[in-house]
């Protein structure tokens, strides 16, 4: 018993560190950070100073998010010679191809087989002469200042990457979807937010980021999460990866849960994919602080925490009849009841269309670690193949592509 009460205790202090303490950890380093190394304001970039840059599109199938997305990229605020737009369309087969020709602007790299996003990245990259690169989805809407916050920050000699914030546009439907993805990801902000500015963010999301053009490596075409990869082969190469609130891309939210499933199983699995590949991350004497940053925002949420929380459930029930700390175990196990019960209605209310954000919390928490755990069933199961994934419909006039849509 007293193995089953260690493992318990184990087990709920992991989550409660990986979930809530490494939040509270890293806003009290970066306080402390702060006080003794103010940071210094970055200068505005005049518009001679701006250097050329590529803004990278890859698309499948993307017929009805052309002509908004292309809208949205000559609004932005840089100058319109110093910025090329690329985009990738590998397999389309709609009428993608047919919209980007009304485009003077678009330059159009397109062939007939898809071997998924990874691959047509590795292909498009080829046609990039810029020195910075700025990777975008179809169904993102940037904000005008966005290239140049980004390119801003590249100033800075040891960034190597920028990370641009992911928003979910406000919708008024009643969908955990939508609610509990744009929580996630105001919370996920947060923390990169923090990392960045304790060293450097920890990965970085596909709707938006930045790297330098020389940094860029060739993928394995079954690279499952292209964004988070690069971003940190930056970092094993001595770049920092810094976090830009001030440029975000902005997308609605999953068409539904089982569309948004979907999406995190596949996130999961390539977040799985590459903690192993990039393991020597892990090695604190060589990547010192970044080895914590990395373990406590992404490799303990991937794993083992998913099974730890489903675990801790029928090991607390275990406790309660096997030893003498009864009350505080009933308590607890009332506690996570309670939880349980919280995430069922919050299930129910988004299945019947009811908007509580409150309830959608515990239920998009415990779907998100189901989610991780069917990830680590795909990895196992998967053999060869390439980045290849159906893609997620998306809520809102056009259902877009969705990150690893390709």
């Amino acid at each position: 018993m007293k193995t089953l009460e260690l493992l318990f205790w184990l087990s709920l202090s992991v989550l409660f560190y990986t979930y809530i303490g490494y939040g509270l950890l890293l806003h009290l380093l970066v306080g402390i950070k702060e006080f003794f190394c103010p940071q210094k304001a970055r200068p505005a970039l005049a518009e001679a100073e701006l250097p050329h840059l590529t803004l990278f599109i890859t698309a499948y199938n993307e017929e009805d998010a052309v002509d908004e997305k292309m809208d949205n990229c000559l609004r932005l605020d840089y100058p319109a010679e110093k910025l090329h737009i690329l985009w990738v369309t590998d397999g389309s087969d709609d009428g993608t191809l047919t919209r980007l020709a009304r485009w003077k602007e678009a330059i159009v790299v397109h062939q007939s087989e898809r071997r998924g996003k990874t691959a047509a990245m590795n292909r498009g990259m080829e046609y990039v002469k810029t020195p910075i690169v700025v990777f975008t989805d179809a169904n993102t809407n940037l904000n005008p200042e966005a290239l140049r916050r980004m390119v801003e920050m590249l100033e800075t000699p040891e960034v190597g990457c920028v990370a641009g914030e992911k928003r979910i546009e406000a919708s008024d439907k009643a969908d955990a979807a939508n609610g509990g993805e744009g929580i996630y990801w105001k919370y996920e902000s947060y923390l990169k937010d923090l990392d960045g500015r304790l060293y450097s963010a920890v990965g970085a999301a596909g709707e938006l980021f930045a790297i330098r053009r020389e940094l860029y490596e060739q993928l394995p075409e079954d690279t499952l999460l292209d964004d988070f990869t690069l971003s940190l082969r930056t970092v094993t190469r001595g770049y920092k990866t810094a976090y830009c609130a001030d440029a975000y891309a902005t997308e609605t939210g999953s068409a539904d849960m089982h569309e948004e499933a979907k999406r995190k199983v596949r996130i999961a699995a390539g977040g799985l994919q590459a903690v192993w590949r990039l393991r020597k991350l892990m090695n604190p004497l060589r990547y010192g602080v970044f080895s914590l940053q990395y373990i406590s925002h992404r490799v303990l949420r991937w794993f083992p925490a998913p099974l730890l929380l489903l675990a801790l459930l029928p090991l607390n029930a275990i406790l309660i009849f096997g030893t003498e700390g009864t009350v505080l175990y009933t308590l607890l196990w009332t506690g996570q009841l309670l939880f349980y019960l919280m995430a069922a209605r919050g299930r129910h209310l988004a299945r019947k269309r009811i908007k509580n954000r409150f309830l959608f919390i515990p239920y998009y928490f415990l779907f998100m670690n189901l989610c991780a755990v069917k990830g680590m069933n795909y990895l196992a199961g998967r053999h060869g193949g390439n980045g290849t994934w159906e893609k997620s419909r998306r809520s809102g006039h056009y259902a877009g592509s969705s990150p690893l849509s390709m």
